[in-house]
C-alpha cells in the first residue's frame, strides 16, 4: 500500500468512492412555488430578457431556480440522501475539504408554464480520478437532477422537463507558492492622482485572489484594465451597448463593434453578502454588486468604500481600480453612504 501527499491510499479511497456512483444524491424534492409569473418577471428583468414569450412559459435556463429551497430549505419529505453526505464526508476525512463549482449542464425537453408545479430528484453520476488543479489536488464529483412537472399518471412524479448536471470539485488546498518581492522603484516624481487603491500583499496565510480567464473574446477588456480604462462593447449596426465581451451582438446578431470606455458612473442594481463558504484571499463578510453603468450595462463588481451593511440598492457608485497583488488590479466600484458627498 502506498500513501500519497494526502496521507491516504489513492487506489483504494477511489474505489470507495466510486462506489457510490449510481446512488440517491436526493429524493422527494417539491419545489416550493409553482412556476409563476412574478419570479419569471424578475428573473427577466434581471437578466435584461426581453424575449416576448415570457412570462407565458418560464425561460429554459431558469430551470433550477424551480428546484432551490431558499434560506428556509425544502418542504418537509425531501432531502438530500445520506449517502451523498457519506461520499463528502470520506472526501473531508480524506484531506479534500475545501469545495468549489465547476460547471453545469442542462437539458430542456420542455417549457415550463405558470401553474406547474415541480418535483425532482438526483443522483450520483459519477466521481473522477484524483485532479490535481491550480486550487489544489482532490475529485469532481457529478450529480444529476430530473426535473419533472405534473402529478403523473403512474407515480413516476411527473413529466420529465429537463435534466440538471451539476459538478463540484472538493478538494485539499495547494500550497501557496511565495514569490520574492520585487526591489522597490526609485520615485520618479509626484504619484499621480489616479492611483490605484491596494490590497495587502499575499502571505502564506493570505493567498493570492484567483486569475481571471483572460481569452480572444475578453482580451481588450483586460487590456483596457491595465489602462485604466473600463471598456464596453457597442455593436456597429444597431448601437446596442454590451457587457460582458461577446463576439456578437444579442440584439441583432452582427459581429460587428467597437469599444467604448464607460464613464465609471453607476448605481447599484442589486447586491448580495458574502459570509459563507469562506474563500482563501477574500476576508468575508463583504458585498459583491450587480452594478447598473450610466450606460446601461451590468456588471458584477465588489463594492467599496462603504461597510457591506451600508450598502443599498440605487446607491451610486463610481469606477476605482483595486490593485490586489503585484500581477493583478482589479475594477471595483466605490459607494458612499448616505449624507457624503
Amino acid at each position: 500500500m502506498t500513501r500519497d501527499e494526502l496521507g491516504v491510499d489513492p487506489d483504494e479511497l477511489y474505489g470507495r468512492l466510486k462506489a457510490y456512483e449510481g446512488r440517491t444524491a436526493a429524493s422527494g424534492g417539491t419545489g416550493r412555488d409553482p412556476v409563476n409569473e412574478p419570479m419569471i418577471r424578475h428573473w427577466c428583468e434581471a437578466m435584461g430578457d426581453t424575449n416576448p414569450a415570457y412570462p407565458g412559459i418560464a425561460p429554459p435556463t431558469m430551470l433550477q431556480a424551480w428546484t432551490m429551497g431558499g434560506l428556509a430549505g425544502h418542504p418537509g419529505g425531501s432531502a438530500r440522501s445520506e449517502a451523498y453526505d457519506e461520499l463528502l464526508a470520506l472526501l473531508d476525512d480524506a484531506g479534500c475539504a475545501s469545495v468549489v463549482a465547476t460547471d453545469c449542464e442542462q437539458e430542456y425537453l420542455r417549457p415550463l408554464r405558470p401553474g406547474d408545479q415541480v418535483t425532482f430528484d438526483a443522483v450520483i453520476e459519477s466521481v473522477s480520478p484524483r485532479k490535481t488543479t491550480k486550487l489544489g489536488t482532490g475529485y469532481f464529483v457529478t450529480t444529476r437532477m430530473n426535473v419533472r412537472a405534473g402529478d403523473g399518471e403512474d407515480g413516476d412524479g411527473g413529466e420529465l422537463v429537463g435534466t440538471h448536471r451539476f459538478r463540484i470539485l472538493k478538494y485539499a488546498p495547494a500550497r501557496p507558492r511565495t514569490k520574492a518581492k520585487p526591489e522597490p522603484k526609485p520615485a520618479s516624481g509626484p504619484k499621480p492622482a489616479s492611483e490605484p487603491k491596494r490590497e495587502p500583499e499575499p502571505t502564506a496565510d493570505r493567498p493570492r485572489r484567483p486569475r481571471p480567464v483572460i481569452n480572444r473574446d475578453n482580451a481588450g477588456f483586460w487590456e483596457g484594465v491595465a489602462r485604466h480604462q473600463l471598456l464596453i462593447q457597442r455593436c456597429l449596426d444597431c448601437a446596442a451597448p454590451r457587457f460582458p465581451w461577446l463576439p456578437g451582438c444579442g440584439g441583432c446578431g452582427s459581429p460587428r463593434w467597437e469599444a467604448v470606455e464607460a464613464s465609471g458612473a453607476g448605481t447599484v442594481f442589486s447586491y448580495v453578502v458574502m459570509h459563507h463558504p469562506p474563500f482563501p484571499a477574500f476576508d468575508p463578510p463583504y458585498a459583491v454588486g450587480l452594478i447598473e453603468l450610466a450606460e446601461g450595462v451590468r456588471m458584477v463588481s465588489g463594492i467599496t468604500g462603504v461597510p457591506y451593511d451600508k450598502v443599498r440598492i440605487g446607491m451610486p457608485v463610481e469606477l476605482e481600480f483595486l490593485r490586489v497583488d503585484e500581477e493583478l488590479e482589479l475594477p471595483v466600484f466605490r459607494g458612499a453612504e448616505a449624507g457624503e458627498t
